[in-house]
């Protein structure tokens, strides 16, 4: 029997949900199933769900456990598989919020193959597009420099390697602000003593596929976390987001 969530754990947010699919905003920190990469975790979003909503739940896709956003779950293994094949087919729109250090360029593409979760074996191709809202200099000196470049990007990667986003961007010493595995730790603890900043700062914002038994295409939008929204309020990027978001073509109903 299936059992509601206790109040100790807050119910997860639905941002769509219908007889064959549900769009859950998954919370940073939190892994998304049992895998031998997260470690002997008891509280799992797959999990928590299953409880909130009922019946059997099969994962479209998967999150990193430190990335916050948009998690595409399907009610049948027939609707996963649709799901799946439109994934294989890079037909599903995915778009990611982050903050990296430095000034990338304005727009453009990591081509670069990588290995897979054990990080080890062959590389295989491995794309990332990127396109920048915003960017600030801030008058505080750490190593050589005397200024401090971040930058606020929307990305999209167009494969779906293991931290793929996380690992380019380390690649093209552009680094993730917040990411404790491929990231710089003197930005890191920069962001935690200014910002209050304990958390990766990527987010899966936006994503957009074909609905499995309806002929209309959905894209559904998670909105940032109060930590995001602190960093946005002290960088004055709030404004390069909502222009952002205006693009979207379609949103899906809540639930």
């Amino acid at each position: 029997m299936n059992t509601a969530p206790t109040s100790a754990v807050p119910p997860l947010t639905l941002l769509y949900q219908d007889d064959a699919l549900v769009v859950v905003d998954k919370p940073p920190g939190l892994a998304v199933h049992r895998s031998n990469l997260v470690g002997a975790d008891e509280d799992y979003v797959i999990d928590r769900l299953r409880a909130q909503v009922g019946g059997t739940l099969y994962l479209a896709h998967r999150l990193d456990r430190a990335t916050s956003g948009v998690l595409l779950v399907a009610r049948s293994r027939e609707i996963a598989a649709q799901l799946g094949q439109q994934l294989m087919a890079r037909s599903v729109g995915k778009e990611y919020l982050t903050v990296v250090r430095g000034w990338p360029a304005e727009s453009g593409c990591i081509d670069h193959p990588l290995s897979g979760a054990s990080l080890k074996g062959p590389a295989r191709e491995a794309r990332t597009h990127w396109r920048r809202l915003a960017t600030i200099e801030l008058p505080i000196a750490m190593g050589r420099y005397e200024q401090q470049r971040y930058a606020l990007l929307v990305v999209q990667p167009e494969t779906g390697r293991y931290q793929q986003i996380r690992r380019h961007f380390a690649h093209a010493s552009h680094h993730l602000i917040g990411d404790t595995t491929h990231g710089r730790g003197d930005h890191n603890r920069l962001f935690r003593i200014h910002w209050s900043m304990h958390r990766l700062l990527l987010h899966a914002w936006r994503l957009s596929f074909d609905h499995p038994l309806q002929q209309r295409r959905l894209c559904v939008e998670a909105p940032l976390d109060a930590s995001w929204q602190r960093v946005l309020a002290a960088f004055g990027w709030t404004q390069a987001v909502d222009e952002a978001a205006r693009t979207v073509s379609a949103v899906a109903s809540p639930p």
